[in-house]
């Protein structure tokens, strides 16, 4: 009878032993369940929307200005920048002007941040851009300047910027449109699979690509001043980093405060072409963060 009670106290405190583990590995699981919904809530609330372009009206929000307009014969206003919506959804058409006009050599559009980017801080931001045609000239990015600021600079009111183009530069060298990123004051390079280093193909019509760039404020001397940017879409099957460690055209080293656009039909003499770049869902988030705000409900 000894030898039996004792066999039954060690199974007891086999029970409680493993009953002890089981709850441990259990409370583990909550408690990571928890936190991946904590995390998700946290996603569901960070992510800001600068514009998806469903008010069909952009009076209010959006700047419009073409500040070197040397069309001839004159045509006031001439940038062609409105919502569209094709098959129930709404999207930004920009170009410099419509087919046949040239002349106005710096179409701008911007408006203000929902939150402005302190010097120190890293916010990701998501684009959507569609090519309507070539032959264009199309930049867009984020700027520190205020309003007159963005009017008077224009091209260098620029910090992150990213461009699509086929034109011919000054030089004689001629893009291909396959999409590029500032890397210095009036530098570009194209952009890449950064893993496989493969040269990226020029930017197909009629296709949309998703945008992310982590851009990174704080001082050039503490490495920021640049931008890491990935692409979905075309030859980009999944999201892929397309460029590392862009720079800022001008590196102020100041708040970003606006989102910005600018195209160009370039000289009367040598026009580029008035093709136009489609623009949907704008948003940004604070830090790093890669998923797609379109699936996050706000």
């Amino acid at each position: 009878m000894v030898g039996l009670a004792i066999n039954y106290a060690s199974l007891f405190n086999i029970i409680c032993v493993n009953l002890g583990v089981l709850m441990k590995y259990a409370l583990l699981i909550v408690l990571f369940i928890f936190r991946h919904t904590e995390a998700q809530g946290d996603d569901k609330v960070s992510w800001q929307m600068i514009d998806d372009f469903e008010s069909s009206s952009l009076s209010g929000l959006w700047q419009l200005v073409d500040s070197d307009n040397q069309t001839s014969p004159h045509v006031p206003n001439p940038q062609v920048t409105k919502v569209r919506v094709d098959e129930g959804n709404s999207y930004l058409l920009k170009k410099p002007a419509n087919e046949g006009v040239v002349g106005n050599r710096k179409a701008l559009t911007f408006r203000q941040l929902p939150s402005t980017v302190e010097v120190g801080e890293t916010y990701t931001f998501y684009t959507r851009i569609q090519v309507e045609y070539f032959p264009n000239n199309h930049s867009f990015g984020l700027s520190n300047l205020k309003d007159e600021g963005i009017i008077d600079k224009n091209y260098d009111a620029f910090e992150p910027m990213i461009r699509v183009t086929d034109k011919a530069e000054s030089d004689g060298s001629v893009n291909n449109g396959t999409l590029m990123v500032s890397t210095g004051f009036k530098t570009y390079d194209r952009i890449s699979n950064a893993k496989t280093k493969q040269a990226a193909k020029p930017m197909e019509k009629g296709v949309w690509y998703e945008l992310w760039y982590v851009v990174n404020n704080a001082s050039y001397a503490d490495g920021g001043q640049r931008f890491d940017l990935f692409m979905r879409g075309g030859e980009f099957k999944h999201q892929t980093q397309v460029f590392k460690g862009a720079v800022f055209r001008m590196q102020r080293e100041k708040p970003l405060r606006q989102f910005f656009m600018i195209s160009n039909t370039g000289s009367k003499k040598k026009p580029y072409g008035n093709g136009g770049l489609l623009y949907d869902d704008l948003y940004m988030v604070k830090g790093k963060q890669l998923t797609d705000p379109r699936t996050i409900k706000l």
